[in-house]
Order: C-alpha cells, then structure tokens, then sequence
C-alpha cells in the first residue's frame, strides 16, 4: 500500500493510503458478479414476460440502463464508492484532497471503456502499477484516485509516543489533559488526518488553544503533533 501526499487549501499537509491493487480487483469482482446478477435477472423476466421479439431490443435496452451506469451512478451517489468498494473499504477521492464532483465521476466512468473494457482490466492494472499514487487512466485524467479507508493499528496509534532522548517539550499546558481525554484529541486528529478532513484538524487545533490557552504560530497539524508529543513526555516523567 502506497502513500501520496496532499496540500490541502489551507496548505496543510496530509497523508494518504492508495487502496491496494487487490482490494480494487476484489472490489471490481464483487460489482462485476452485481452486475452478472442484474442482467441474468433481467433476461428471465423478458423471458417471462413473452415480449414479442420487435420490442425486446428496445425494453433490453431500457432495462439495462441500470447496469450500464453503475459505476457512474454509484459513485456519484455513494460518496465516490460502488458496493463494491464499499465492502472492500475503499474509495474515490480527488488528489488535492476535495470531494470529486459530477464532472470527475463522468470522466473516470467514460474512460472504464479504455481502462477496462477494451483491455480486460489489463490496461488498468499497468497504469496503476506504473503510474504510482493508485491511479489508472480515468483517475488520471479526472485528478482522482482510489483511497483506503481501513484501520491500519500500529504501534505510533497507541496513546504514547517514542521520543528522542533530548527531546524538549513546548507545551506544558498539555499536563491539563486527562489520559482518556488525550486518547480523544489523538483518536480524531489520526482520522481526520487519514480522511483527509483538513476543517477537523483546523478546528480540533482551535479548541485545543482555546483550553490550554496557547497561542503559536505551528500549522494546525504541526500544533496538535506537538501537543501529543507534549502529553506523552510529561506523563512519562511521571
């Protein structure tokens, strides 16, 4: 799993997972077999229903709208996720860290038929594996990309920190804060930082000057890093 980088408007600095190319296979696999499904569905209830053979293209047709826009609806509705990716916890975000509007799902949609279609995937899965930053040809030229949205627990997700021998702390306001409370402050700022949710971060920062009445010139996330850090060297003192 690779990580990008983002500049927020804010010019905060965020980091993010690509979705690895599995979960994104498995993810096309599980929307494939929805899509199999639908069709296999729909020939049995023209079946069924005994059109006459003069309009069975055209109620074929209709009906199989649903399956056609699949992949543009569901992402445009679901938050850039299809069923799919959302059981995979994956999902499409634009790089610099913004929502991917109507435009940027139609683009990725479209160009499926180069990625995809015409190529059996294999284009897709080049493009991704060379280009870096978890993207294939439709992703490129939306601006967007696939993200993964699972819990990754590692050692630095634990309340306490692993410090250089000198280090100096900055702010002694922090020792205000209760263990749980702490635990908090860094359970919300890990997520936003992991989603992308640069407005929670500015104003997790905000709230948190606002109690230890600090006042600094460090960016919001350079703030509250330190303020962790802060808490973690106080308490071990103790």
């Amino acid at each position: 799993m690779e990580q990008f980088q983002i500049e927020t408007a804010q010019n905060i600095s965020i980091d993010q997972n690509t979705a690895h190319l599995g979960d994104r296979i498995l993810a096309f696999i599980i929307d494939t077999l929805i899509i199999v499904i639908y069709y296999v569905l729909m020939v049995w209830l023209l079946l069924a229903m005994d059109v006459e053979a003069n309009d069975q293209w055209a109620i074929y047709m209709l009906l199989g709208l649903p399956a056609f826009l699949y992949y543009f609806v569901m992402e445009t509705f679901m938050d850039g996720k299809t069923i799919g990716k959302n059981f995979m916890q994956i999902r499409v975000v634009k790089l610099d860290g913004t929502k991917p509007n109507f435009s940027s799902f139609f683009v990725r949609w479209i160009l499926r038929i180069i990625d995809i279609s015409l190529s059996s995937g294999g284009l897709a899965i080049l493009t991704i594996l060379i280009r870096g930053k978890g993207q294939r040809i439709g992703d490129i030229a939306a601006g967007t990309t696939v993200i993964s949205e699972k819990k990754r627990v590692f050692l630095k997700d634990t309340l306490f920190r692993e410090l250089p021998a000198d280090y100096k702390p900055k702010f002694p306001q922090v020792i205000i804060f209760k263990d749980a409370e702490m635990q908090t402050i860094k359970n919300v700022y890990d997520n936003a930082k992991r989603n992308g949710n640069h407005t929670v971060i500015i104003t997790l920062a905000d709230r948190i000057k606002k109690v230890t009445e600090i006042s600094t010139d460090f960016t919001p996330m350079e703030f509250i890093d330190i303020v962790i850090k802060d808490y973690s060297f106080y308490t071990q003192q103790m």
